[in-house]
């Protein structure tokens, strides 16, 4: 069972210029005290086509943690535009927003984002090049975030291993069933229409089998998956999110 679980993540400040900062208010429920902290990452994918150009915005380190319902937002510094190639500046990208436990990685939330360039041109001619980055705007699609869990341990080994023995006489008769490890969230709303409540997240299951043997690639391809996806998704429907109160 996760000790920690997101109930909430609504994006803030959206639209917004290219430059400025992401914003994610975060609600999340812990279960039990931890002794260690919670790694925050935002990470952004500079381009479809090469997973190098992808940049983590920001780490930042969340605790003690109390039990109970927790909010804060994370802010992480826009993109640096030198990284992304120009052609790969406009149009459909991914932010992902994970979370992390003794560098072990239990939550991911990926968005598609549209930058626009805010004044009209000649779609046969392109956008003017160098590009203004002033006049970019980016819109987040904070309806339709992609979720992803990982099962982890939250304990030392030798504490996990003690619950286990008392539970192995009753393992026989569960013995082979499969285990869902994308368990359902509860949605926490307070605010308006607009928050990305969990329960009407995209959820994708995870495989906890095997360890990862490198987070930020495994990122990357996350990002350039979703970007393989983007036929489906009407960027029209990125609305500004309502801020939880």
């Amino acid at each position: 069972m996760a000790l920690v679980s997101v109930v909430n993540m609504a994006v803030l400040d959206n639209p917004a210029p290219f430059l400025s900062p992401f914003s994610f208010e975060i609600t999340f429920e812990c279960l039990q005290p931890l002794p260690d902290d919670l790694e925050w990452k935002v990470l952004y994918v500079g381009s479809a086509e090469d997973t190098a150009r992808d940049q983590v915005l920001d780490e930042i380190l969340v605790g003690p943690v109390p039990v109970g319902i927790n909010k804060f937002v994370l802010q992480a510094d826009a993109p640096d535009p030198g990284r992304i190639p120009e052609s790969d500046v406009l149009g459909v990208t991914v932010v992902l927003v994970t979370c992390s436990y003794r560098e072990k990685e239990f939550v991911r939330v990926g968005y598609y984002v549209n930058n626009e360039y805010a004044e009209p041109y000649d779609e046969e001619v392109g956008p003017p090049s160098p590009l203004d980055l002033d006049k970019v705007r980016r819109a987040v699609l904070s309806e339709k975030p992609r979720v992803t869990r990982f099962p982890i341990q939250w304990g030392d080994e030798k504490e996990e291993e003690e619950p286990k023995k008392g539970a192995n006489a009753g393992e026989g008769e569960n013995e082979g069933a499969p285990q869902d490890s994308s368990t359902s969230m509860e949605a926490q709303r307070s605010g308006g229409d607009g928050d990305a409540a969990t329960d009407e997240m995209e959820e994708g299951d995870a495989d906890g089998g095997e360890e990862e043997e490198d987070e930020d690639d495994d990122l990357s391809v996350e990002g350039k998956g979703m970007l393989m996806e983007t036929e489906d998704v009407a960027m029209g429907d990125a609305v500004p999110a309502s801020v939880t109160e």
